[in-house]
């Protein structure tokens, strides 16, 4: 052997160091081969895509791979709960997501029901061959408000006046633990619409009329919602909405046509998109409205050239409700056009079987193609991994003793009383002192928790009455005055005498989309009838308006010494009782400039000609 060593050594320049090298390389490659046999043995039955320790975009593109038409085209499809002709069916036709639109829960609405019934889809979806999570979107837009028991925070119109983004953040977050609770995954949340016409139906879901508050707002719900996290792991998906252009329709009309110019467009409405992008958003939502005559779920330039090639979107684009259904031509077309424009999932939401028909033989025929498909699945993809759904598919029971509990409700109290903005306040009239000792509440909306919270609250267009968990504002009042003062409720201001100090509280019924659509927004006769009935007495009168967007109420100014703007506070009327009686003082600033009369509207912010009841920035305080 000696003899051996000693001619390789003899054989090569520089002798035994070169064979001792050689040995060295040969032993390198034997440990790696038994290196590569024990990793592929470690690995066996184990797909790459389900190597936690790798980045979702390469989990993603492992798992694009070994995915068929079917299964990639049933990623791309969201569902209504209730439209699924059986359980199985999430598995048969590899279903990506479902929702529960306005309104849709289990038969007994609790948190431990929701939680049972996404937990019960989820198992489903896990039986496909590649076992990909399903993901459960929810309208969670003030709280996780179809739940029962959920707080319900402002809407956002109040919010927007709060100018407190950190708030705003601390909302999103427990609306985000209470949705971990019952196992959904992703809100259709923030709308970062700029209503700029009040006459809108969906104006109060807006966080104001400027690009200003939408840039602001979206930023820290999404950072509420999604978290910071460096290596971009979310906790619950966000939805920024609806891109682009709602609350710039002619008239505002719901799903109307914004007719602007591209400048006017840019500088308005995609300020807020830009911010939420920046901020990490992982799906934004295609809005039902045109611009200059053109859908936007068709829409291929504002879709795609200028979301994701401009602005450097890397979630996926989903479709509003049935949206694509409003596209010229027949539903088979719909498909195709929308999908080409760059919509990477459709909530269809009901007949899922015939929108999987239409995209696969599309993509057979090369209508649509394989790239087109596999970059929307990609980006579906991708957001699952962030979500960590394949890790955690399931409810999170260890966050059910926080749902509605008081800590959430404190938060959304602070949201309420930084939300109100004072208008009017003659003779001192607020804050309540200590030397009143009879008070009355008054009109309908004084002792309605339905009408605080507005729509989308328990049900789509929310309604009046004991929907749920919270406070009215009587009952705020009333605890917060004490034993020592007489506090009642009256309806109709009918039966108040003199001695008496009246919160009169006025506004609207709950609405929502284009059922709140309106021409005139005078206050009721109901409203007005209740301002003449306490007038009479001469008492000491505070106007509380519970309403979705700023309404005419130049008349009746003189008639009340003191007028706040509650908007929709939500479930906790104690942080409006905080404020009447001192605790807290007023510090909310007006987000939409206010119309002195319809012949005013729209009316907003820097226009020459304005002359304003109460312009934008607007707030008293004590």
């Amino acid at each position: 052997m000696q003899n051996q060593i000693d001619d390789f050594a003899s054989l090569r320049p520089g002798g035994l160091k070169f064979m001792a090298i050689h040995v060295l390389l040969m032993l390198m490659v034997i440990l790696m081969a038994c290196s590569k046999n024990y990793l592929a043995e470690s690995s066996k039955g184990k797909a790459g895509y389900q190597d936690v320790s790798a980045s979702p975009e390469s989990r993603a593109a492992d798992l694009l791979g070994r995915m068929t038409v079917d299964e990639k085209i049933g990623q791309m499809c969201q569902a209504e709960r209730g439209a699924l002709t059986q359980p199985g069916d999430i598995n048969t036709y590899f279903l990506g997501s479902l929702l529960s639109g306005g309104g849709s829960a289990p038969s007994v609405n609790s948190p431990t029901t929701w939680a049972e019934m996404i937990d019960d889809f989820q198992v489903q979806a896990l039986q496909t061959r590649l076992k990909i999570p399903l993901l459960y979107g929810v309208d969670a837009v003030h709280g996780h408000n179809n739940v029962y028991g959920a707080v319900i925070f402002p809407h956002n119109i109040g919010l927007g006046c709060t100018r407190n983004p950190g708030l705003v953040k601390e909302a999103a977050r427990v609306t985000a633990i209470e949705m971990r609770a019952t196992g959904a995954h992703w809100t259709f949340a923030p709308c970062i619409a700029v209503p700029r016409d009040e006459r809108w139906g969906r104006t109060y879901e807006g966080f104001g009329e400027t690009a200003e508050l939408a840039e602001m707002m979206s930023l820290a719900s999404v950072y509420g919602f999604q978290g910071e996290a460096l290596d971009m792991r979310i906790d619950r998906l966000a939805c920024a909405k609806h891109y682009i252009g709602d609350g710039g329709t002619s008239g505002g009309r719901d799903q109307g046509d914004a007719v602007l110019n591209e400048s006017e467009l840019r500088s308005i409405h995609l300020p807020g998109y830009i911010s939420a992008v920046n901020a990490g958003v992982g799906s934004i939502m295609a809005s039902f409205n045109s611009w200059n005559g053109q859908k936007l779920h068709g829409h291929r330039y504002l879709l795609t050239t200028v979301l994701k090639e401009e602005l450097r979107f890397d979630g996926f684009i989903i479709s509003d409700w049935a949206g694509i259904d409003q596209l010229p031509g027949d539903y088979r077309s719909d498909v195709l056009n929308a999908i080409n424009a760059g919509i990477d999932m459709v909530m269809v939401p009901h007949n899922y079987q015939d929108f999987l028909l239409h995209l696969k033989d599309h993509v057979e025929n090369g209508r649509i193609s394989q790239e087109r498909i596999d970059d929307a699945v990609s980006r579906i993809l991708k957001v699952k991994f962030r979500l960590g759904l394949f890790e955690n598919p399931f409810s999170s029971p260890s966050d059910l003793a926080d749902f509605g509990g008081e800590g959430h409700r404190a938060v959304a109290r602070q949201c309420v009383r930084e939300s109100l903005v004072l208008l009017k306040n003659e003779s001192q009239a607020l804050p309540v002192t200590s030397d009143i000792k009879s008070i009355v509440v008054a009109g309908r909306n004084g002792h309605d928790l339905g009408a605080q919270c507005g729509g989308w609250s328990i049900s789509w267009q929310g309604k009046r009455g004991n929907i749920t968990v919270g406070t009215t504002i009587y009952h705020a009042v009333s605890r917060r005055a004490g034993s020592d003062v007489t506090v009642r409720y009256s309806e109709n201001g009918s039966d108040i005498t003199s001695g008496d100090l009246v919160i009169a509280v006025l506004g609207e019924d709950p609405y929502a989309e284009g059922a709140g659509d309106r021409t005139d927004l005078s206050l009721t006769a109901a409203d007005q009838s209740l301002i003449e009935n306490v007038s009479k007495t001469g008492a000491t009168i505070i106007a509380l308006l519970i309403s979705g967007r700023p309404m005419i109420i130049t008349d009746l100014l003189d008639d009340v010494d003191a007028f706040i703007a509650a908007w929709l506070p939500g479930t906790e009327g104690a942080g409006i009782a905080d404020v009447l009686f001192g605790d807290y003082p007023p510090v909310g600033k007006l987000n939409h400039t206010w119309p002195r009369s319809m012949d005013q509207v729209p009316i907003n912010q820097g226009e020459a000609a304005a002359d304003p009841l109460f312009s934008y920035g607007f707030g008293l305080t004590y």
